[in-house]
């Protein structure tokens, strides 16, 4: 007969991410700001009333308040009685608090209680004393869930509360809670934990626990922890209890991770990106069919190899130091470093976009691993695609790059300031390389056959743009035309924007590129406006209007017909007169 005196009572098992949830300031990882900043406020006795904590899940942001509830209500039997950051020993309300039991520190969470009655509940218990501790503490998790009326009902105890009533907020959605909220709180934002030094901080635990995991298991933890501790906590309780060999001595394995999280090879993925920016769809593709029947999740697939692309960017443009910063392991630092030689900046920049749509088409396809196919295929044919430098002197020939250098062309201006608006290019690259690209372009749309400012006012009616028309009569002084260039001296009052408006409806027109210049140094032709004017009035109807009816303004009522009908002038003048 078993005497029960001699059984214990074994100790129920308690997850990792409420094992080692932090019980003070100094227990706490990656907040040293906000820690410094209580502790300051603490010394000084200038403690807030009300505090807002945000951050994505798994930061702390609950353990920090509970924290900050127990620095509050800190009192040690026969000894000190007033709140503090360093809590030396545990306090008398120290483990009550940290178990969510003490009658003074209120938790609750606004996701289940968002109606402006809880709030009702909770101002009215807030006029009463604490029963045990210094200060009544509430604690409200999730406070953006809270409705409008909740919000505006607690507005006015949360900006004069009792001295003995604090609050502490806590939510992952800031930009929902109103603005008249957060100006009656300091705000902290704790932030996500760098990936190495998470790594680290699981490497601490796995000592704890007696058991071992390869460095790079813990960096893959660490990556899809995605910054937060209690994820990468509970993905490492995961990995240990899987491992049954564990308690004989054996690491837990990168592999065994990996097929954990279902991550595609680190090793396999760098050699699919290196076969996708050289082109080779084949092995691209057989490698990312032998990760997907591996269990290897296709987004996952994409969102490693952009970590890659970013990786290799980043080296590229700020060296090899760059590798050393956080995410890269051992092995992908001397990978990058390899990589990063022998591809462009540009190959590398194009090859992040297109992962980028790959992934977002990818997350919502109904077949998945089609799309990333797809995704890869796209961008192993776009690895061949010249870039537009390389376009632009492949179209110029031998001598391209020489003339890359050279000024804008000028007709007949040696010495002015020109402003170029090139349709389809940037301002201010030059000019003979643009003109020299587009000239078999400009050859074969000849039959559109701009030659003179009429003419492309007449293209302009056409397409019915009677703003750019208007503008193009009133202010444009031509100073030459030929295919594919217009050059002239805008008059008094032309908008900053028209040679570039101008240059993107001719290209979008005639097919083709059009560089449209300004000349200030040359005086340039008379406006199509000006030469209509000076017609109208010199034909002997309007002479003899304007001596019966000298009051009539000629400049402001010929505007105002000439809006109106445009072409009616014309018209009538063209007439022989009867």
């Amino acid at each position: 007969m078993t005497d029960s005196s001699t059984t214990t009572d074994k100790q129920p098992y308690q997850v990792l991410a409420r094992k080692y949830r932090p019980r003070s300031f100094d227990d706490l990882l990656g907040h040293e700001a906000m820690v410094r900043t209580l502790r300051n406020a603490f010394a000084a006795d200038r403690i807030a009333h009300a505090w807002i904590l945000t951050g994505v899940r798994g930061v702390g942001k609950t353990t920090t308040a509970r924290i900050l509830a127990r620095a509050l209500n800190y009192q040690i039997a026969g000894g000190a009685n007033t709140p503090a950051i360093d809590m030396t020993e545990e306090g008398v309300h120290c483990r009550a608090i940290a178990e969510s039991r003490h009658p003074d520190v209120i938790e609750m969470d606004a996701a289940s209680r968002t109606g402006v009655g809880d709030i009702r509940e909770l101002i009215e218990s807030v006029r009463y004393a604490p029963v045990q501790a210094r200060y009544k503490v509430y604690i409200i998790d999730e406070v953006h869930m809270l409705s409008n009326s909740a919000f505006n009902a607690l507005l006015k105890t949360l900006e004069e509360p009792p001295p003995h009533v604090k609050f502490i907020f806590a939510t992952t959605e800031i930009r929902k809670v109103p603005v008249t909220v957060l100006s009656r709180c300091q705000r902290f934002d704790l932030r996500r934990f760098d990936q190495s030094i998470l790594a680290d901080y699981l490497g601490g635990i796995v000592e704890k626990e007696n058991a071992r995991v390869e460095k790079e298991g813990l960096l893959m933890i660490a990556r899809a922890a995605e910054g937060s501790v209690r994820d990468a906590l509970s993905l490492l309780d995961q990995a240990i209890i899987q491992h049954h060999s564990s308690a004989n001595g054996d690491a837990v394995a990168a592999a065994e991770v990996q097929e954990m999280l279902g991550l595609a090879d680190r090793t396999v993925s760098w050699n699919m990106l290196d076969a996708c920016l050289k082109g080779d769809a084949p092995t691209a593709l057989g490698l990312y069919r032998g990760q997907y029947n591996c269990g290897a999740d296709p987004s996952v697939v994409l969102r490693d190899l952009l970590e890659l692309v970013h990786l290799l960017t980043r080296v590229k443009v700020a060296g090899d130091d760059a590798a050393s910063h956080g995410v890269a392991g051992t092995a992908d630092a001397a990978r990058a470093k390899e990589m990063s030689e022998a591809y462009a900046l540009n190959g590398l920049t194009r090859a992040w976009s297109l992962l980028m749509k790959g992934l977002q088409e990818t997350q919502s396809a109904p077949d998945a691993a089609a799309s990333a196919e797809i995704a890869l295929i796209r961008l192993c044919y776009a690895a061949d695609l010249p870039t537009l430098d390389e376009a632009i002197r492949s179209l110029n020939g031998p001598g391209a790059a020489s003339a890359a250098g050279s000024a804008p062309r000028s007709s007949g201006n040696t010495g002015g300031a020109k402003t170029v608006a090139r349709a389809g290019g940037a301002a201010g690259s030059s000019g003979p390389v643009a003109k020299s690209a587009s000239e078999p372009r400009l050859q074969a749309a000849n039959e559109v056959r701009l030659e003179t400012l009429a003419d492309i006012v007449a293209l302009i009616s056409e397409n019915r743009d009677v703003k750019l028309r208007e503008e193009i009569e009133k202010f444009v002084r031509l100073v030459s035309i030929e295919p594919g260039m217009i050059e002239f001296n805008p008059a008094p009052g032309a908008p900053q924007d028209l040679s570039g408006r101008l240059a993107g409806r001719l290209k979008a027109w005639t097919g083709q590129r059009w560089i449209v210049s300004i000349n200030s140094q040359i005086d340039g032709a008379e406006t199509i406006r000006s030469k209509r004017d000076e017609k109208i009035r010199s034909h002997p109807m309007i002479k003899a209007a304007l001596e019966i009816f000298p009051e009539i303004d000629p400049d402001k009522d010929m505007r105002v017909r000439e809006m109106t009908d445009v072409a009616t002038a014309d018209d009538v003048l063209n007439k022989d007169d009867e």
